[in-house]
């Protein structure tokens, strides 16, 4: 079952999802080292860096901006897209 629809995302919820994408982005290298050149994040500051806001931003924008990638995201955390969307605008400080 998908969660994340019809509920607001607070901090912590985007926070863990957008922790959640991250790991299923790294999980495969084409789409790590994707990330890795979208953003111009190098492997060891998102080692350092991987739990700060602005980097979990970056990872949701990175989703946001292929849709695929964002609804194959949403699937295998099983939640719903709008949910990442959400915990986006949250972590870039737009609100819940």
């Amino acid at each position: 079952m998908k969660v994340g629809m019809g509920r607001s995302v607070v901090n912590e919820d985007a926070d863990v999802l957008a922790l959640r994408a991250l790991a299923w982005t790294l999980a495969d290298e084409r789409r790590a080292e994707r990330l890795l050149a979208v953003t111009g994040i190098d492997p060891a500051g998102l080692r350092a860096r991987a739990g700060e806001r602005p980097v979990l931003a970056a990872v949701m924008q990175f989703l946001l901006a292929h849709e695929a990638d964002l609804i194959a995201c949403a699937d295998a955390i099983g939640v719903a897209p709008d949910a990442l969307a959400r915990a986006a605008g949250v972590l870039e400080g737009a609100g819940a």
